[in-house]
């Protein structure tokens, strides 16, 4: 879980940084005259009781040296993290040599031990000499709800969560009964190969074929409808790539349908060798119609 949020945050850097941007711009005072320590101090406290997730703000004078207790949420500060050195530090070098907002990649946090990220803004006076950096910690996770926000923190959104969460629980039931039913079908038999029928072959092979097109699926909705897994951008085809599977699947079953009632039908009666062409004829449908769908969303993805 934690590479994978790592992973997240590496496609939700830009947006994330844009927004702390925008915050810090709001809210903090720069290249205006008379700025004072006093004055920032009090709107990193706003931006603090602003952002409920918030971890820590700090404020560094300009050789990185904290100027200011170490702020915590429920009005709670660290007072012995005033006049810590602080200029080997990321996020105050990077501010400091881009003379720009900046965010730092996750690191431990040494209040909660978990990951976090530091947005960092210089500050400058009305000449443009930097005078602080102000700093504030957010959880990991914090900064991706904010940079990338999914429905399923609302009330509708939790309701259809639990809903997909239900059906694929359901839909994965059916995938196991369809497969324990073709192992049962296939294995009744038991040591005796004579015994075996082509028919019982063919049935287990389609229920097989059905179970792992079903599971397929179950994992595809499990993973985004679900979990709220985040996709990369050069991933915006997988919901294409499981479709094609699962239409895939279903016509490998049909196929295999098919096949066998040539047989069987060849073998009892001959004048019903039509059905099977009708099926085989609504496979051919299927492939030529999937053909179709994977040149259109090729396209549009390339596009």
């Amino acid at each position: 879980m934690v590479a994978r949020d790592i992973q997240n945050f590496g496609e939700i850097r830009t947006k994330a940084r844009a927004y702390f941007c925008y915050l810090f711009s709001k809210n903090l005072p720069n290249r205006t005259p008379s700025i004072t320590t006093e004055a920032i101090v009090t709107r990193l406290k706003k931006i603090m009781g602003d952002l409920q997730d918030a971890e820590g703000a700090y404020l560094l004078d300009e050789k990185g040296v904290q100027v200011s207790p170490t702020f915590l949420p429920g009005g709670k500060q660290i007072d012995e993290d005033a006049g810590r050195i602080r200029s080997d530090r990321a996020y105050y070098y990077r501010a400091v040599k881009e003379r720009r907002c900046t965010i730092t990649d996750p690191y431990p946090s040494l209040i909660t031990q978990e990951l976090t990220v530091t947005a960092s803004q210089p500050i400058f006076d009305e000449h443009g000499n930097l005078k602080y950096v102000a700093c504030l910690d957010m959880p990991l996770d914090a900064v991706l709800r904010i940079a990338h926000p999914m429905p399923m923190h609302s009330f509708f959104g939790r309701f259809f969560r639990y809903g997909y969460a239900a059906f694929t629980f359901m839909l994965a039931m059916v995938a196991l009964l369809l497969f324990i039913k073709s192992i049962t079908t296939f294995l009744h038999f038991g040591m005796n190969i004579g015994e075996i029928k082509i028919k019982e072959v063919f049935e287990s092979t389609i229920l097989l074929t059905l179970a792992l097109a079903i599971f397929d699926l179950v994992k595809t909705l499990f993973e985004e409808e679900v979990l709220g897994r985040h996709r990369q951008e050069n991933e915006a085809s997988d919901p294409h790539k499981t479709m094609v599977r699962f239409l895939g699947s279903i016509i490998i079953a049909l196929s295999i349908e098919a096949l066998m009632l040539v047989f069987k039908f060849a073998m009892t009666d001959p004048a019903k060798l039509i059905n099977a062409i009708y099926i085989i004829s609504g496979v051919s449908m299927l492939m030529l119609s999937l053909a179709v769908y994977i040149k259109f969303t090729k396209r549009s993805i390339e596009e």
